[in-house]
């Protein structure tokens, strides 16, 4: 009788121990995700106060996306910043690479939600049955807007697992995001017009001379660091003087516009195109060497034989200097040989490019 009293207490005992240690791990499990959930809010107001700082736009979209990745219950995010008179920036995180190429669309095609909105995206059973990960299952898509309501672009927020749906405090932190970036947006699209007035050569539309030098002492140091080959072309219209005088200043102007026209339109997206005189311009072209610049100066001439009308009749005629960068060359020793090849073709009879010496 006594043992099987024993055994009672023992086993209320033990009952009493597991009960108090589901406790203990029901709490700590609650602590740890309470740390956890603090952690995270404390990255994403840290990330938030970042944001300020960005003035470059590129830095700045890869900080709206940390932020936004550390919001609660998404698995991938996409950033949208429209450009005035060119395509849109866009760039994702947590995205396939094929999802990145075509990321889930609102349904409003290329237009920015008015307002916040949730989308869901329904499969076949064959496209859930092929899928090699899980599939997006939906989106939040917040706007950016300006304080006069114009449109700037679009944070796009993804989920993967099936029939969840963002709760309102979740919506309510990404429409804080994107209402904290628009400032730092502002503030990027302002840098980055100021910027390009000072790189841009107000006569052609080219980059100028300033960043010209900045730019071809960049990409040599990059070449040279990572063995890459590097290729620049120095081109000058042949008796630019004698136009001049005959057409006169203001109509010569017109002709160097056409030749940066043509020039733009002989380049590879890769090349930069600059113009570093009154009628001097180079091409820089990366992973490039002598056979590609020479191309690239064979195309300019199919472009400027269209050209004769403003100067008499007469067929725009270039000389060039051709220069593929060497073990130890500089900025500026690549640049005098390229120069170096393009009076030697002057001197040769003009209307040809010169490939410099080693």
């Amino acid at each position: 009788m006594a043992w099987g009293k024993r055994t009672q207490q023992n086993d209320r005992l033990a009952e009493a121990v597991d009960e108090m240690r589901q406790r203990v791990d029901t709490l700590v499990s609650e602590l740890s995700g309470a740390l956890e959930r603090a952690e995270r809010e404390s990255r994403r107001n840290r990330l938030l106060g970042e944001l300020g700082s960005s003035i470059e736009l590129d830095d700045l979209v890869d900080r709206m996306l940390d932020a936004a990745t550390e919001i609660e219950g998404f698995d991938a995010a996409v950033v949208t910043i429209e450009e005035s008179g060119s395509s849109p920036t866009v760039a994702a995180r947590g995205l396939t690479p094929e999802e990145a190429a075509r990321p889930p669309s609102s349904g409003l095609g290329a237009s920015a939600p008015a307002r916040t909105i949730t989308v869901s995206f329904r499969y076949s059973a064959s496209d859930l049955q092929a899928a090699q990960e899980d599939l997006i299952r939906g989106g939040l898509f917040v706007p950016l807007s300006g304080r006069d309501g114009a449109a700037l672009g679009t944070i796009s927020l993804f989920w993967r697992r099936p029939d969840y749906e963002p709760s309102r405090e979740q919506i309510e932190a990404a429409e804080y995001l994107a209402e904290s970036c628009v400032p730092a947006i502002l503030n990027a699209r302002r840098y980055r017009e100021a910027r390009q007035l000072a790189e841009t050569d107000a006569l052609t539309g080219l980059f100028n001379q300033r960043y010209f030098h900045e730019t071809l002492r960049r990409e040599v140091l990059r070449a040279q660091r990572y063995g890459r080959s590097l290729a620049l072309v120095v081109l000058d219209l042949d008796d630019f003087k004698a136009v001049n005088d005959r057409i006169g200043h203001l109509a010569g102007d017109g002709v160097l516009s056409q030749i940066a026209e043509g020039l733009g339109q002989a380049v590879r997206s890769v090349d930069i195109a600059c113009r570093v005189g009154g009628d001097e311009f180079a091409v820089i072209l990366p992973e490039s060497g002598v056979a590609e610049a020479n191309q690239l100066y064979r195309r300019v001439q199919d472009n400027m034989r269209d050209m004769a009308a403003g100067v008499e009749g007469q067929r725009l005629r270039f000389s060039a200097g051709i220069a593929e960068l060497e073990h130890g060359d500089t900025a500026a020793a690549l640049f005098e040989r390229a120069d170096s090849a393009l009076y030697r073709a002057k001197d040769l009879g003009k209307d040809r490019a010169d490939i410099a010496r080693g």
